[in-house]
């Protein structure tokens, strides 16, 4: 991914900045937790973040140091609005080539216990034999990222796709529901649909053509986005941007993957992709053009890669190592006319 920012930086003269620091495990061991507080005032301090893919399966106990990267940052950032898109692309074989849909996932609330509650988890057992969970959803948090869904609609095929659950979860959902079709309103040129979210489960698989920006909830919307990123070519090449109203996070929506790591052979496209939505997000934000150029070359150059076979990690079907990936995109983007 690097090696991609930085052809790119030299295409285009972004004057891009790139400091890394430790998160995760090796943070834990260095520092005794796996999100040091010096990261996250980096974090707010720069002008983007990328982050990288976390093992929080592995990590302790919180009083024990092992804090989720992800939701904190997401959390002490309030970066609402996850952005997912899932799309055929060029060369890679998917089940479903004709997808061009982007998941508008709300990111602070819902059934997630790491990041609904203001003092400690949002699950718990009050018995030994007994665990509860907690679902919270707001008024405020179900407009903003309906807002984002419809603003998005308008930019690309004018549909937004609600899924909910609200013949079951009658009050949560049918707030959440409520509160969409209340911004549906101020869109009279955005068509909406509603699903229930097990019929849409079904849909993305029936006909995965249909669909143009899909609003919901974060747990069905970290469901429905795998789904709808193996359906398109796999993990490897599914991205998002985590983005609130000041901030930012590029973050692949694949995980660790250590049973390969060390190997050379996990594919990149992800978080290039990401990083990508991010360049995209920054140059929408300060109307920068060349940023918005910028991001729009590095997907064609990484969708030139991904056109020829011979480029494709073993998760595509292919040989290709990550380098030798990296590499090719480097150079189409060093070579390719930008437009």
């Amino acid at each position: 991914m690097r090696t991609a920012l930085e052809a790119l930086d030299a295409r285009f003269g972004l004057g891009l900045d790139l400091v890394q620091r430790d998160i995760g495990l090796a943070a834990l061991e260095a520092e005794g937790t796996t999100l040091p507080g010096d990261v996250v005032e980096s974090a707010r301090a720069a002008d983007g973040v990328i982050l990288g893919p976390v093992s929080t399966y592995e990590y302790p106990p919180p009083e024990e140091g092992g804090r989720n990267p992800s939701a904190e940052i997401r959390k002490r950032l309030d970066l609402y609005a996850n952005i997912r898109p899932s799309r055929g692309r060029p060369g890679v074989p998917a089940l479903a080539p004709d997808m061009d849909l982007v998941i508008v996932r709300e990111n602070t609330e819902g059934f997630y216990a790491d990041r609904n509650m203001f003092s400690g988890p949002g699950e718990f057992r009050p018995t030994e034999d007994v665990a509860l969970a907690i679902r919270k959803i707001t008024v405020a948090a179900s407009r903003r990222i309906a807002e984002v869904a419809f603003g998005l609609a308008r930019r690309r095929r004018n549909s937004v796709t609600v899924v909910h659950k609200a013949n079951v979860l009658k009050v949560s959902d049918g707030l959440f529901l409520s509160e969409v079709r209340k911004s549906a309103q101020g869109y009279p040129d955005v068509a909406l649909d509603e699903i229930l979210v097990d019929a849409m489960a079904a849909m993305l698989v029936r006909q995965p053509g249909n669909y143009d920006v899909v609003l919901t909830t974060n747990m069905y919307g970290d469901i429905l986005s795998d789904e709808a990123s193996e359906l398109a070519g796999g993990l490897g090449l599914a991205a998002s941007v985590n983005a609130g109203d000041g901030h930012a996070v590029a973050q692949a929506v694949h995980g660790s993957a250590p049973d390969i790591a060390g190997k050379g052979i996990a594919n990149p496209a992800a978080l290039m992709l990401s990083a990508g939505m991010l360049l995209e997000w920054l140059g929408a934000r300060r109307d920068a053009a060349g940023l918005t150029a910028a991001a729009k070359h590095l997907e064609g150059a990484v969708d030139a890669v991904l056109a020829d076979p011979a480029n494709h990690t073993p998760d595509l079907g292919g040989s290709a190592t990550t380098e030798r990936f990296a590499d090719a995109v480097a150079k189409a983007i060093a070579e390719r006319e930008p437009g």
